[in-house]
């Protein structure tokens, strides 16, 4: 008899969740089923009854609605969250409810009211490859819509699907909603901000000698620092900006990758005491030059003429000359070299860390003074201890001197700001932890560092969902970030039970292989993909044999401890050493 009443047809099938559902219960259960019974009938009920949708079955926290149009499905995906994410404006951050969506077109078996088949699974397994507030689509659901709605996708690619023979096309929709995946500034076009936008690219170092390199660099991000003090304009990170270093791209392209209107490109040559420099600013959409300039100047004026050079794009960009307050400048031109050396040196491993030491200590013994070069030490001192196994003694006192003495040498750098506030926040010094990126953000809006670094964190401190929000301001600011920007994601991901995200994101190839596996390790365990997180965290511990949990449990603040116990749970679960 169920064979007769069993009928197929052509559907396209709609499959949500709550993300980090069990988490939100633990919080406050009776608020978190109160809030999804209204959002229900309020939100999700209309709409599916304005797209003539059918809701098959409630199942707790998820949803799975039938369409006859692939049009109405998505549509109704996007409206969903949209207005998921104005009812959680005003939530206390970490008691918002997100949605993540699965959509596909298929065959489907109908039986007494409810759906089975591969049009059904297919759509599901979408659902739990959408991260927090995204909608993933397949290819079939995509060639329906791609030229009947206004809006863009990003395409994923083939994707085995579970019980399903032939890998599936995902693409997922652009929405501004409530998270990122980490991969959104690659693809997608970014919208130009409102302010007057600018990125800096890379001059080109125009000495015989390559030894120069370093200090030409040095003056790309030097005029990058300078121009972000500026509140008035939005600017792009130098990791972005270095990201085209080398490479022959029309400066359109450029601009449209990292969301900007202005570029500005220029060369440099040192040579015989004195430096000689070009610079143009570029109008990358109406393809003008708006300035143009050529300095030829002692060597002992580098800062002057980066002042210059700043003074006259902001001019020419906001249209008066704004002054930020001045910047600890070093005394010793050879000091400089060897800063500019060990920037690119931090955040990276253990053996870049400890280069990084040598050339800093070296450069504060020419200019003891020079806020910068103790600023760098400082961080590169607290990762070691902190991250990589070096001794907590006298590494740990050492590294929190050293930022101290950096924001008393220069109170107006955002960069010494955000540093001290890390390592305050360590300490478990709060409120002046957030003192200091208050001051940091003030002092330079457009510090991406300073956010990515800040949701670290706030994760910590029980507010995933807010870390996520910071690190989706830096990933705008900064497109093509170092690695350790995804390993502030997928912790603030893994923090919100948002575990299939948290994988994704962790395996990027800029944070795979890094200090962040044991995340995925942990990530992997929750889903009980316990072989493959056993691998990460074996792999894990090749880098780091010194590791264990109890260690980085006691050194690290956390004052939520639900958080903490949710990490050494995954890690446990992992198999990583006690």
């Amino acid at each position: 008899m169920a064979e007769e009443r069993a009928q197929r047809r052509l559907a396209a099938i709609l499959a949500a969740d709550v993300v980090g559902y069990s988490r939100l219960l633990d919080l406050d259960e009776q608020g978190t089923l109160a809030a999804l019974r209204r959002r229900r009938k309020e939100i999700l009920e209309p709409l599916v009854r304005d797209r003539h949708g059918r809701i098959v079955k409630v199942m707790g926290d998820g949803v799975l609605v039938e369409f006859g149009s692939a049009v109405n499905a998505v549509s109704c995906a996007v409206d969903l969250q949209k207005r998921m994410a104005a009812a959680n404006e005003g939530v206390i951050a970490d008691r918002r409810i997100y949605l993540h969506i699965g959509i596909n077109l298929g065959d489907v078996v109908v039986e007494d009211g409810d759906l089975f088949g591969d049009g059904v699974i297919v759509a599901v397994r979408l659902q739990a490859m959408a991260g927090a507030g995204d909608v993933c689509v397949s290819g079939s659901v995509y060639d329906q819509v791609k030229r009947k709605l206004d809006c863009g996708f990003d395409e994923l690619g083939p994707q085995a699907i579970k019980n399903v023979t032939e890998p599936v096309s995902v693409y997922r929709i652009r929405l501004s909603t409530a998270s990122d995946d980490g991969g959104l500034a690659e693809k997608a076009p970014l919208q130009l901000p409102a302010k007057p936008s600018i990125a800096v690219l890379p001059f080109t170092n125009m000495s015989n000698d390559p030894e120069q390199e370093a200090f030409v660099d040095g003056l790309t991000e030097d005029l990058i620092t300078d121009l972000s003090r500026t509140s008035e304009l939005f600017v792009i990170a130098s990791n972005s900006a270095f990201a085209y270093k080398g490479r022959h791209v029309d400066v359109r392209r450029i601009a449209r990758e990292l969301g900007v209107r202005h570029l500005l490109e220029g060369s440099a040559r040192r040579a015989a005491g004195r430096v000689r420099i070009n610079a143009q600013l570029i109008d990358a959409i109406a393809g003008d030059h708006l300035w143009a300039e050529r300095f030829d100047r002692s060597l002992e004026d580098i800062f002057a003429v980066q002042d210059e050079v700043t003074g006259k794009i902001v001019e020419a960009l906001v249209g008066r000359l704004t002054t930020a307050p001045a910047r600890n400048r070093p005394s010793n031109l050879e000091a400089y070299d060897l800063c500019v050396r060990a920037r690119v040196l931090g955040l990276q491993t253990a053996l870049t860390a400890k280069e990084a030491i040598l050339l800093l200590d070296r450069a504060i013994a020419l200019d003891p003074e020079y806020a910068e070069a103790h600023r760098w030490l400082a961080l590169n001192l607290w990762l070691g201890w902190e991250f990589w196994d070096e001794p907590m003694d006298p590494n740990r006192a050492r590294a929190l001197a050293e930022a101290q003495l950096a924001v008393e040498l220069d109170p107006n750098d955002a960069g010494n700001r955000w540093v001290l506030g890390v390592i305050l926040g360590h300490e478990s010094r709060w409120v002046e932890s957030d003192a200091e990126f208050d001051a940091a953000h003030e002092l330079d809006p457009n510090h991406a560092d300073a956010w990515a670094m800040q949701a670290e964190l706030t994760t910590e401190k029980g507010r995933p969902a807010e870390a996520i929000e910071q690190v989706r301001r830096a990933l705008r600011l900064n497109p093509h970030p170092p690695g350790w920007y995804y390993w502030m994601l997928g912790q603030a991901q893994y923090a919100m039970g948002d575990y299939e995200s948290a994988i994704q994101t962790l395996r990027r190839p800029e944070t795979y292989r890094t200090t962040s596996r044991r995340l995925l390790a942990a990530s992997l365990a929750q889903l009980g993909r316990l072989e493959e997180a056993r691998w990460e965290a074996k792999m894990f511990m090749i880098s780091n044999p010194h590791f264990t949990i109890r260690h980085w449990s006691d050194s690290q603040p956390f004052p939520a401890e639900d958080v903490r116990r949710h990490i050494v749970e995954g890690y446990r679960m992992a198999g990583l050493p006690e």
